[in-house]
């Protein structure tokens, strides 16, 4: 039998098995159809059985809520939707009772239009010190009735609106790479800088275990605000990536290195070059962020290989561990993805409506989540994940919240097909997601979600639920100790084969039939029942090898 070579003790998030909860979606506790931490709270036993190490929210703060939340009035309040903020900190404590930390979505590219700030800005006159929190700039053209630069939102349309005096004059325009109500905040201002450390350490000093920055890549913008161009180069585009953004994280790392537990940055991070992307994970920035070339590459013997490969060898650079995520509250369900011709994801073509063949999808699903959780480094889990939930491509056209379905003319549906309330139960009007006699839920739940409820799965040995249960129980045994690299070991053609250490192996075949295992090997866990001993396509196996020699 082989014995795991002993390594010494790491911190918690470097091999961390992280759960994303989208609360207003994730369970509601009041009855008003939203999701809310009372509902997050009765359901901690679910997640510390599922087995994952830490919970990441997505934003709960004061919020008009024009995107999601993620246009954040008060950094210092939850949103009464979603409850209270002594609620909040009871949360807190009570997931560190069932031994989950805690990671809060931090909001720093840009607030709400309803923040104090803005609102002290759009009161003041052009030039005035409130309006130097923000990009605000004269127009173009001979009344400045042109945009002061040709960046586009991420949300479609121009970056730019224009201001309108009190007299109803027009006036000037201020900066927004998403929505209108969010507003971009100017980073180069001192007041910005002291605001968020502040804000910082409100929330480490009530226990959150970290951060996840949201458009980490974006808060410093290019002097002068140039042009983008016709020709773009998109490893040098003025509105993300510029230097500046660095200093930001060193100043921040400073102050969570001075508590104790460990805490943690995650940052969104979305850049063309993995030479881009690891400069934020360097020593003294961010401890990690998310692999979205992993979450977008297509399900393929060759790309995911070389995914895998260069995400190991980028994070090697900088002593940084890697992250794995297959889907987030932005990106198709993966079980849907994967059920398609194209299993690829681009933000920018989300290809909703395609063709999805569910019992593929699902297969690859499966193989992916064992895959993703025997990799070296953190992973990843969606709500929803765990369950096998597929993309929600039904919401009529008056029920979508999401703003860039509005922003581009309803040509994008948006991202509201991910984040559909949770089937909890296998029956009510809710499927277990509120009280009885509760309002709808914020989005209508598909009928056949009832045989995918966490209760239908929780009793079936066979089922994705049971699947992820054992996997992160397993991961967290004997996985976490092993070293942080991995090697590749002969497979069939088309199957994906490595070890963590010589004892422990992991292989997925891509091809479209039953292929042998590594030989010698005896299985461990199986996305799918073997063929006569062979893995099936789509399929992943966890194997015990024999010992050396």
């Amino acid at each position: 039998m082989n014995t795991p070579t002993a390594r010494p003790a790491q911190p918690w998030w470097r091999t961390a098995a992280i759960y994303q909860v989208y609360v207003r979606s994730f369970a509601d506790g009041n009855g008003d159809g939203v999701g809310d931490l009372a509902g997050v709270r009765s359901r901690l036993p679910y997640l510390r059985d599922l087995g994952v190490d830490a919970l990441w929210f997505n934003p709960w703060y004061r919020s008009p809520m024009a995107d999601g939340g993620y246009d954040v009035a008060d950094y210092r309040d939850i949103d009464p939707l979603f409850g209270t903020l002594a609620e909040a900190q009871d949360l807190i404590a009570e997931a560190h009772e069932h031994g989950l930390r805690v990671i809060v979505d931090l909001v720093p590219n840009h607030c709400s239009d309803q923040h104090p700030w803005f609102r002290e800005a759009l009161a003041a006159d052009p030039g005035a010190p409130e309006r130097e929190r923000f990009w605000f700039a004269p127009g173009r053209g001979a009344d400045g009735e042109l945009p002061p630069n040709d960046w586009q939102s991420y949300f479609g349309g121009p970056a730019w609106t224009r201001t309108t005096g009190p007299d109803g004059t027009p006036g000037d325009w201020y900066l927004h790479l998403f929505a209108p109500e969010q507003p971009d905040l100017n980073w180069e201002h001192p007041e910005v800088r002291t605001e968020f450390e502040s804000v910082l350490r409100f929330w480490l000093d009530r226990g959150v275990d970290g951060f996840r920055i949201d458009v980490a890549h974006g808060l410093a913008k290019k002097p002068g605000l140039p042009d983008v161009g016709p020709d773009p180069d998109v490893t040098d585009l003025p509105y993300q990536d510029v230097d500046a953004v660095h200093e930001v994280y060193r100043s921040w790392r400073k102050i969570t290195d001075g508590y104790s537990g460990d805490r943690v940055f995650v940052g969104e991070v979305w850049l063309p070059t993995p030479e881009q992307f690891a400069r934020y994970l360097r020593p003294d920035e961010l401890h990690s962020a998310f692999n979205f070339e992993f979450l977008c590459c297509a399900w393929e013997f060759d790309a995911v290989k070389d995914v895998v490969d260069g995400t190991l060898a980028a994070h090697t650079e900088v002593g940084a561990p890697p992250t794995w995520v297959l889907s987030n509250h932005d990106t198709i369900r993966h079980t849907t993805r994967y059920g398609r011709e194209d299993t690829s994801f681009d933000m920018g073509n989300k290809r909703l409506g395609a063709p999805t063949d569910r019992a593929l999808g699902l297969r690859r699903a499966r193989a992916a989540a064992l895959l993703t959780t025997a990799l070296p480094g953190g992973v990843y889990v969606y709500q929803g994940d765990e369950l096998a939930l597929g993309e929600v491509e039904s919401i009529p056209d008056e029920l979508i919240q999401d703003p860039t379905f509005v922003r581009s003319g309803g040509t994008d549906r948006g991202r509201d097909g991910c984040r559909v309330p949770l089937p909890w139960s296998a029956d009510g009007p809710s499927l277990g997601f509120s009280p009885d006699g509760a309002a709808d839920p914020w989005l209508p739940q598909p009928a056949d979600w009832a045989d995918q409820s966490a209760a239908a799965q929780a009793a079936d040995p066979h089922s994705t639920l049971t699947l992820y249960r054992t996997a992160l129980r397993l991961r967290r045994e004997r996985l976490a100790a092993l070293p942080e690299h991995l090697t590749w070991i002969p497979a069939a053609p088309g199957v994906l084969a490595f070890t963590r250490d010589g004892s422990f192996a992991c292989a997925v075949n891509f091809t479209p039939h039953p292929q042998p295992l590594p030989p010698g090997s005896t299985p461990l866990l199986t996305s799918a029942p073997l063929t006569d001993g062979l893995l099936p396509p789509d399929a992943c196996a966890w194997l015990d090898l024999p010992a050396a020699g």
